[in-house]
């Protein structure tokens, strides 16, 4: 298994994006500002849709962290070697508009910089032998 983690900070909050690799598998996290939690779990391969699952939050809503998580996704889709799930928690108390703006900025950047570690990572494991 391989671990790197990337961050970025704008707008005056920090986003963490963790990646592990499982076999040719790649399991991210993605958290950031005042409050890390577990908001939604998105899942995406080269050859599915992409798909999110919601978490719920406080007074009945959902979690939206999947917006951040499905940037990730579309950008990182077509390098993934294997399966991958996203889990996202990004939380800045009494958030402003032009941090929310900066978040999306934020998620591009983080899965530009993940897609390049992907192509440059070594995925050659060997295949599963099933019994016959």
């Amino acid at each position: 298994m391989s671990t790197n983690y990337f961050q970025i900070t704008k707008a005056s909050f920090t986003m963490e994006l963790q990646v592990t690799i499982i076999g040719k598998d790649s399991f991210v996290s993605i958290t950031g500002g005042d409050s890390f939690h577990i908001g939604t779990a998105t899942t995406v391969s080269k050859n599915t849709t992409i798909q999110t699952i919601r978490f719920p939050s406080h007074d009945g809503r959902f979690h939206k962290d999947n917006t951040l998580a499905e940037i990730i996704a579309r950008i990182i889709q077509s390098s993934l070697p294997g399966n991958c799930v996203i889990t996202a928690g990004v939380h800045v108390n009494d958030i402003k508009k032009e941090q929310i703006e900066a978040s999306f900025l934020m998620a591009e950047q983080l899965g530009e910089k993940l897609q390049n570690w992907l192509k440059e990572t070594d995925f050659n494991v060997a295949e599963p032998i099933y019994k016959k």
